[in-house]
């Protein structure tokens, strides 16, 4: 008999991440944090996972909530680490340094926050990036509520001369490594 599968499949008129490549990484990531060693795999690694989408394919939002979960204890265990070498000063030293970097982007001028995409291409939806960025910064600076979980299932519409992937992704995936080294 097959086991059932991990996750639910998506909707026949939808597309799903494909399943062998889920699994696959779903026990590399399980054998990394079981294993005493360091094997290459960390939060950012989990973070940071692409998958192809196909017909048939394991439902979007469950694979998400699943690798937010494998990133979350991958962080606490490299916070843990780090403690442990360093002590809380640097760790906390570090996240701050981190953050203020973060910080100094996102307090850039609207419309001026990252670089933008060529005439002919498509990149992220200005408006909206300042906005997010807005609510962002108001988290570094007072405190306002933001989640990890908001960060990480943020989305942008598409627009020419809009702001790079790249960079937008790049700067949330640093408030995520804040967000996960205070919690």
């Amino acid at each position: 008999m097959t086991p059932p599968a991990p996750f639910p499949r998506a909707p026949r008129r939808q597309k799903g991440y494909r399943p062998d490549e889920v699994d696959a990484f779903l026990t590399r990531a399980r054998d990394a944090f079981e294993s005493s060693e360091g094997t290459g795999m960390d939060s950012v690694a989990v973070r940071t996972v692409a998958f192809p989408l196909v017909r048939g394919g394991y439902q979007v939002a469950a694979v998400d909530a699943a690798l937010g979960r494998i990133e979350d204890a991958f962080a606490a265990r490299e916070r843990e680490h780090a403690l442990g070498r360093a002590g809380a000063r640097a760790w906390v030293g570090q996240s701050r340094k981190l953050a203020q970097e973060v910080l100094d982007r996102l307090t850039r001028p609207r419309k001026r926050r990252f670089r933008r995409v060529g005439l002919l291409s498509f990149g992220y939806r200005v408006d909206e990036v300042d906005i997010v960025a807005d609510k962002i910064a108001r988290f570094l600076e007072d405190g306002e509520p933001v989640t990890v979980e908001q960060v990480r299932g943020v989305a942008f519409r598409m627009q020419r001369r809009g702001y790079s992937e790249a960079q937008v992704d790049a700067v949330l995936d640093a408030v995520v490594k804040v967000m996960l080294a205070v919690v």
